[in-house]
């Protein structure tokens, strides 16, 4: 298959590109900054038509992952750029893809599964879930999130393509070894002793394996019957104080410091982030991609998290 990866640059676009290119697929990434890689890089500046939407043409599948880091403070020229950098892109896509004589047959399209509510009383699935907003529980910081996410996936729908079926993927935390990563970030806390609950430790944390994101990936290329919004997301979320004790355990120790919300905020604002990215309750199910006969190989956070750290001491050397 030909796949073109705009804003493929970022580890999922870097995870998904290593995949596909190991199975022998033509893979493309489109990258305002590109770099050497064993696959093609195409410049783009993901606001204006240009040479890089005659690599769409013929192309089987589009995955656009295209958006600024939400790792930072959400000062106002921060969420200016959060906010452009994914609706733009997405915006110029439609009217690129729509252009084509032979556009690709699939269009996958970033999301994520903080478009639902703080949920503490139930799971959110892609038909039940309620999406996020002024929710009693969540301080109004969170909306906007929320509105970033809303604004996405309109922007993504916002005119029916005929010959493109399209998929929204609203993914959950998603796991792998590599540097930087949100694993390696966790599994940092617990090696320097401070892995333990963070705030009340009762909100939910829904996560998926890399693996089984990058099946669930082929999965819905291959599928043709499902379009629309779709939960990439283990079917076994956990609260947070399970599941940094579970890693604790996968790494082979027992110290753990929790960290009250009020240090969280503190820690936060020092490291340039923000406290919504680990208090928010995120409860996804993943109903469709179960309905359809998807089968995870890493539906236990224990397995997952011994899989991962085993992955992570052979990437080191340790």
């Amino acid at each position: 298959m030909r796949i073109v990866i705009p804003g493929g640059s970022g580890q999922v676009g870097r995870m998904l590109a290593r995949h596909f290119h190991a199975q022998g697929h033509a893979v493309t990434v489109l990258s305002r900054k590109p770099q050497v890689a064993p696959w093609r890089m195409v410049q783009w500046d993901a606001a204006a038509p240009g040479p890089w939407v005659n690599e769409l043409e013929h192309a089987d599948v589009c995955i656009n992952l295209a958006g600024r880091s939400v790792n930072c403070r959400y000062t106002k020229r921060n969420r200016t750029e959060i906010y452009e950098s994914r609706i733009r892109p997405t915006l110029l896509l439609h009217e690129a893809i729509a252009s084509l004589r032979n556009p690709p047959r699939v269009w996958l399209n970033a999301s994520t599964a903080t478009i639902y509510r703080h949920a503490l009383d139930r799971p959110m699935d892609e038909a039940t879930g309620e999406l996020g907003g002024n929710e009693l529980g969540a301080p109004a910081k969170w909306n906007f999130s929320i509105e970033v996410a809303k604004a996405w996936e309109e922007a993504f729908f916002s005119a029916p393509l005929q010959r493109t079926r399209q998929v929204a993927l609203r993914s959950a935390l998603t796991l792998s070894p590599d540097r930087g990563g949100v694993f390696d970030l966790l599994l940092g806390l617990v090696r320097r002793g401070l892995g333990g609950a963070m705030g009340s430790g009762s909100q939910m944390v829904s996560w998926i394996h890399e693996r089984d994101f990058l099946s669930a990936v082929d999965f819905l290329i291959l599928n043709e019957k499902l379009s629309g919004a779709v939960n990439l997301a283990s079917p076994n979320p956990l609260p947070n104080r399970d599941f940094m004790r579970t890693l604790r355990e996968a790494w082979g120790t027992r110290v753990g410091l929790p960290a009250p919300a009020w240090l969280i905020e503190i820690g936060t604002f020092l490291m340039q982030t923000e406290s919504e990215l680990v208090l928010k309750s995120r409860w996804a199910l993943p109903k469709r991609l179960l309905d359809a006969g998807f089968r995870f190989e890493f539906s236990d956070w224990a397995n997952a998290a011994r899989d991962l750290v085993a992955h992570w001491r052979l990437q080191r050397g340790s």
